[in-house]
């Protein structure tokens, strides 16, 4: 069974007409309840929610403390490649793009691990292009044999790969992946991927599952806010993390709530999703899955990140740079402009101010 089969469920369903018989006494319910349903979390991700989003946040800090502690998990990304073949309209790195292209080679992939390494940071994100020519699969294998060396912990976010794929992956050394199905609207996804490989919506739908049945330790899922209804998107992240965590109980599965963000090509969000529309999608799915991890980039900013430290967030980037071998040499282009420019000691301070600690280390892949 695929993922697909759960979306169809909810084709026809006519969420603005289920949001219109919400009431503010459904809401005070379900927040009182200990495990939600589907229909619980949608309901929370309402515009009548809105008016509780304080009792939601009480709760959510509560739960998030439960089961993770006061600790947020840091990390950084590293480009790897610029170079894709797909041309997804909201995308600074869109092949037709005239940016310049860079891959990094083995000894400037070294350096930026050095670089890296010397922050203290001991989790690292891998990411390039989606150019299997460029990229191919043995070259991330390479970069992440040196990368082993200096982090404990390495995550991929590159174009979907099948399951033996994957399983070559984790066998040299990767423990955990990202990958977002950019909307989950099949509809609005053809109209943003025109040409290339990343206009196979089932295939790409499928990947975290193939990444699961590879025996990958932590899946990381989303949606890039702006392209089409928040509301929606946000509930299908949160049913398709639910789907993948009772399928998968020994593996990590967590969220991450992007919104777009300037680049090359300056493609104007559909839609605006606003610092108060973001908080209530992180602590609806907070309640709605309370051990499910939630990651907070650096494409926002510092105040709303030091905000969101208690709603919910167990995972923060720092230091981070979206160019390739933007932590060691002069940076290519950005694939989008970070807004949180605060290096790891910065953000280290933050969260000790906030009585959290900052966790460079939870993981040791051998």
């Amino acid at each position: 069974m695929s993922f697909y089969q759960e979306i169809e469920k909810y084709r026809d369903w006519n969420f603005a007409d289920t949001s219109n018989q919400i009431t503010d006494a459904d809401i005070s319910r379900i927040i009182a309840k200990d495990n939600l349903t589907v229909w619980d979390y949608l309901t929370l991700l309402s515009p009548m929610a809105e008016n509780h989003l304080e009792a939601m946040a009480q709760k959510a800090h509560r739960l998030t403390v439960q089961h993770f502690g006061q600790t947020i998990l840091l990390y950084t990304p590293l480009y790897l490649a610029n170079y894709c073949v797909n041309q997804c309209v909201y995308c600074g790195f869109h092949a037709h793009n005239q940016i310049e292209r860079k891959k990094l080679s083995l000894e400037e992939v070294k350096a930026e691990a050095k670089a890296i390494a010397a922050t203290g940071l001991k989790h690292l994100l891998i990411l390039t292009g989606e150019s299997r020519y460029h990229s191919s699969v043995e070259y991330i294998r390479q970069c992440v044999d040196i990368l082993k060396e200096y982090f404990t912990s390495i995550s991929i976010e590159v174009y979907p790969l099948n399951t033996e794929e994957y399983n070559v992956l984790i066998e040299n050394g990767v423990d955990g992946m990202t990958i977002y199905q950019e909307t989950y609207h099949q509809k609005v996804y053809a109209e943003l991927h025109p040409a290339g490989p990343k206009r196979d919506y089932h295939y790409r739908l499928d990947a975290p599952e193939r990444a699961c049945q590879a025996g990958m330790r932590s899946v990381n899922i989303g949606a890039l806010l702006g392209l089409d209804d928040w509301r929606r998107e946000a509930f299908f992240t949160g049913i398709h993390a639910d789907y993948l965590q009772r399928k998968y109980l020994n593996i990590e599965i967590s969220i991450s709530p992007p919104r777009m963000r300037p680049h090359v090509g300056g493609f104007p969000p559909k839609v605006i999703v606003s610092d108060k529309n973001l908080v209530q999608y992180v602590l609806a799915f907070r309640l709605f899955m309370p051990r499910g991890g939630i990651t907070l980039s650096t494409r926002e900013s510092a105040v709303l990140r030091n905000n969101m430290v208690k709603l919910g967030i167990t995972k923060m980037s720092a230091g981070s740079c979206t160019a390739v071998g933007g932590h060691s040499t002069q940076a290519s282009v950005s694939q989008f402009e970070i807004s949180d420019e605060r290096n790891v000691a910065d953000i280290a301070a933050m969260l000790y101010s906030q009585n959290y600690q900052p966790v460079y280390k939870d993981w040791q892949m051998w």
